[in-house]
């Protein structure tokens, strides 16, 4: 759920056993003598949890952004560590078969497009096989055994991000309105972009020119300078849109004809909100929010119910897959009315109001205020009088639900990119619910989690999904049966 980026750091080098009985002696990887601007032929074996190529050059893991499996590339080295070497590709030499030329010409230089250059089902095999060796590397119990199936994928994978979030400048007397370039804060300007859907980025570029005609300065990260610092814009399915300003101050100049010129020029945008950001960090958020105009929520439907997200509300971007994964889920929980369902980090409760109609009861707990105000909201606009919400961590909430006697039969689990807390994971192994769905956006955390708990549970399989084509972010649902 979260959009926290995962790095890959190899803390061990694989198993030298054996090693003693080779003739050669074997020279540790750290040891090998390499430059920065090194240049070198590679062969790429596989692809990196970030979507990079990786190959060994005299045995030490070496990660190339942009290069495909069974490709072999003239490598430049761009930096070396005890571990592991980082380098880009100068030339391909032999091209894979399933290398295409990417829709967005910056896919190369900005982030949220590294598998572009690969073609869609060698995406949905990669996608199949990162679960595949995150549980190598963590071993649960019976993992050689592990049903994975088929990625379920997009019919046509391009244009499915509902929000957009983007950063917004004056450079050289030029409004810019895109993403920042790898590594970079150079902001890239991006009319248009392959993932994203155009309605968002039609009204955040039409927004970003409003506050430009009423003369509002534009933040510079160099001086620290500036008032609008992002545009965020969040459509549905109807092309209805929320959009929020993100700013150093809470004062707006011609605020009322700034909303005036959103009415007439912006019809499809129901709500006009104020965020106040005014320190220098890399989040997008500030604290506060405002609304300046228009209505609380922007309505969506999912699964026959109407839910209300507030401008800071989760909700997943690509709303064709969301509805995939919350039916795969539904499917390997088999409900039934007298099921007590937990809903563990339940967001604005999309998940387990969906699912309100097939038990008895459905509790959920989450951190933030405002999202369970949303779900109670939701619960109440939907007719749904099975449903409870608390504040509060989901490993605090569930065990004093245990305390006070609750004993859920049921649970689901859609945590951040951390995973599962541990006081959670010993809170589910001592209350033991026979049924237990987790839905992962990290497959790394997913495998470490069901290793911790595979002396209660076993996988009965994983559904990879891919909610996010073009990208190597990875989504699934674990069915786990109780032992």
């Amino acid at each position: 759920m979260s959009e926290i980026n995962h790095k890959f750091n190899p803390k061990k080098r694989p198993n030298q056993k054996g090693r003693a009985q080779h003739k050669r002696p074997f020279r540790p990887a750290g040891d090998v003598s390499v430059k920065i601007g090194q240049k070198f032929p590679l062969t790429i074996k596989r692809l990196g949890i970030n979507g990079e190529g990786i190959g060994y050059f005299k045995k030490k893991i070496t990660f190339i952004p942009g290069a495909l499996p069974g490709e072999v590339v003239t490598a430049k080295v761009t930096k070396v560590t005890d571990k592991y070497l980082e380098a880009k590709t100068v030339t391909v030499r032999e091209a894979s078969k399933d290398r295409v030329t990417p829709e967005d010409p910056a896919a190369d230089l900005v982030g949220g497009f590294e598998l572009a250059h690969l073609a869609y089902p060698a995406q949905l095999a990669f996608k199949k096989d990162l679960i595949a060796q995150a549980l190598e590397k963590f071993k649960p119990r019976g993992y050689e055994q592990f049903k994975i199936l088929d990625t379920l994928g997009m019919d046509v994978p391009k244009h499915y991000r509902n929000k957009a979030s983007l950063p917004i400048r004056k450079l050289k007397g030029e409004l810019t309105i895109g993403l920042y370039k790898r590594g970079t804060h150079d902001l890239v300007d991006l009319p248009e972009m392959a993932t994203q859907d155009p309605r968002t980025l039609s009204i955040i570029r039409k927004l970003g020119q409003i506050l430009d005609e009423h003369s509002l300065s534009f933040y510079n990260e160099k001086t620290k300078k500036g008032l609008v610092k992002t545009l965020i814009v969040r459509t549905n399915q109807e092309g209805l849109a929320q959009a929020t300003i993100v700013a150093t101050d809470d004062a707006l100049p011609d605020e009322d004809l700034i909303v005036k010129d959103i009415q007439k020029e912006l019809p499809a945008v129901k709500g006009l909100f104020l965020n106040l950001h005014d320190d220098s960090s890399s989040l997008i958020w500030g604290e506060e929010t405002w609304k300046l105009w228009g209505d609380d929520y922007l309505k969506e439907d999912i699964l026959g119910l109407t839910f209300n997200f507030s401008p800071r509300a989760f909700l997943q971007l690509n709303y064709e897959q969301m509805e995939k994964t919350y039916e795969v889920a539904l499917a390997a929980m088999d409900l039934q009315p007298d099921d007590q369902l937990v809903d563990a980090y339940a967001g604005v409760g999309t998940l387990g109001l969906s699912m309100a109609y097939k038990v008895n009861q459905v509790r959920g707990m989450e951190i933030i205020p405002e999202a369970v105000q949303d779900a109670k909201l939701n619960a109440e606009e939907n007719g749904i009088e099975n449903a409870h919400y608390e504040v509060g961590s989901a490993d605090r909430v569930f065990k004093k639900w245990a305390k006070d006697g609750f004993k859920p039969t049921a649970l689901v689990v859609d945590p951040p990119r951390p995973g599962l807390e541990d006081d959670l994971k010993q809170a589910i192994l001592k209350a033991r619910p026979k049924k237990f769905v987790y839905i992962s956006c990290n497959p790394s955390t997913l495998a470490r989690d069901l290793r911790d708990l595979d002396s209660a549970y076993r996988v009965d399989y994983i559904q990879p999904i891919d909610m996010f084509p073009q990208t190597p972010r990875w989504e699934g649902v674990v069915k786990l049966s109780l032992r």
